[in-house]
């Protein structure tokens, strides 16, 4: 963990983040789009902020939201495992964080038997 985060550190959560993205491999899904759906667990310390009740000091989560639902409607990937990559690495970048989860949801990926959704969960810390 990063200096001055607790071993166990705090976690922002924001889940649910959807919208329409042209990721896939077959080309019509990349010409039609579909809805994508994006968790975000921020692994920090939230205790500066609480502290004097700062925004400045911790994550926005309504900046982070925005953000993400850009990566999702823009650039067309094939993977949504690139996807989730980038999106953690946007959050490494942007945010004063230790470490970040990404969960990305596509539940109506082109598969032939019936399910409920398609997952890409990934874990990734500050260098």
């Amino acid at each position: 963990m990063a200096a001055g985060v607790p071993a166990r550190p705090d976690i922002i959560k924001l889940t649910g983040i959807s919208a329409v993205g042209y990721h896939g491999v077959l080309e019509q899904e990349r010409r039609d789009g579909q809805r994508f759906i994006v968790d975000v667990a921020l692994h920090t310390d939230i205790r500066p902020a609480a502290a004097g009740d700062d925004l400045t000091k911790t994550a926005n989560y309504a900046e982070l939201a925005d953000q993400v639902e850009a990566i999702i409607t823009g650039e067309a990937l094939q993977l949504i495992e690139t996807l989730a990559e980038r999106i953690a690495d946007h959050a490494l970048r942007t945010f004063s964080v230790a470490a970040v989860e990404v969960t990305v949801h596509k539940p109506h990926a082109p598969i032939q038997v019936e399910f409920s959704d398609v997952t890409v969960s990934i874990y990734r810390e500050k260098p």
